[in-house]
């Protein structure tokens, strides 16, 4: 398949990533259909994007019949089989859960045109440990966006072994279709490169943290104002959501059996509260009062 057959793009999860990418696409020219379990969150996603392009339109970022053509090209449903049914490719922004992707994966590849490319915006969890759920581990590949996707440039695309070279440069030609700086990845890795690199911040950040060195708000202080960094750590945190934190530590202590990699106490507390960042109101800071 070339990039010129790609039409139809189905987006799994409608979730505050899921939803962002699906737009995306439907900006970048894509007949667009985006799915999701949780009739809450799609409603909240199709409110959005009405919201959004409305808004781009106020701002003299948009032209008005633009933005009815984008909104026409993007539709919502509950059902992933008429999602995925004419998809040419398949983006998955669910849960950062290992079998809960097999899972949706074995379904997309019985529903999805035998065609179809099959990727994960997964951060964390390399498709290798996917692609054999399929009849089409060649097909499936990550595609990993960064929070807030209408934002944000870079996607790394990672090829796995089992990834062919025509799926991995399909990835590439679709990121800058839709107007995203891909970079090719091209051994699977933890963390790929970005969040790796993170990583290492965030897990010294928290350490600080537990060992009653600082606080987290001096602790985001310090990387703006002396690493030059936008934001700190925790509140990239809120940003990104305390949730998803939580559930990578989760994967990663259940891979490796390393108590090490469980997430740190503080953290494991505002999760179990509910506090998950900018989404609930409350994370490391509240936003309720804003």
């Amino acid at each position: 398949m070339k990039i010129e057959d790609v039409k139809n793009i189905c987006v799994v999860g409608a979730g505050n990533m899921g939803h962002q990418i699906a737009l995306q696409c439907a900006i970048g020219g894509y007949t667009v259909k985006c799915t999701d379990v949780i009739p809450e969150i799609l409603k909240k996603a199709e409110d959005f994007a009405g919201t959004y392009l409305e808004g781009r339109v106020k701002k003299g970022k948009m032209e008005e019949s633009q933005a009815k053509e984008i909104r026409r090209r993007i539709s919502f449903t509950p059902k992933l089989e008429e999602a995925a049914r004419d998809a040419d490719y398949v983006i998955e922004a669910i849960l950062e859960r290992l079998e809960l992707k097999r899972k949706v994966f074995a379904q997309l590849d019985e529903i999805a045109p035998t065609h179809a490319i099959l990727a994960t915006n997964s951060s964390m969890i390399v498709s290798s440990k996917i692609a054999d759920a399929t009849q089409r581990p060649s097909q499936v590949c990550n595609m990993h966006f960064f929070n807030p996707a209408l934002v944000m440039k870079l996607v790394e695309v990672v090829q796995g072994p089992h990834v062919s070279d025509e799926t991995a440069q399909l990835a590439m030609q679709l990121c800058e279709r839709i107007g995203k700086v891909p970079i090719h990845i091209k051994k699977e890795v933890w963390g790929f490169v970005l969040n790796r690199i993170f990583s290492a911040i965030s897990r010294e950040a928290m350490w600080i943290l537990e060992m009653g060195v600082a606080s987290f708000e001096d602790i985001d202080k310090a990387c703006v104002y002396g690493a030059g960094h936008p934001m700190g750590p925790f509140r990239l945190n809120d940003l990104t959501g305390l949730d998803l934190s939580y559930d990578i530590g989760m994967e990663k202590f259940r891979e490796s059996g390393d108590p090490a990699m469980l997430p740190s106490p503080q953290l494991v507390e505002r999760v179990a509260r509910g506090e998950y960042g900018q989404k609930t109101g409350k994370g490391w800071y509240d936003y309720t009062q804003k």
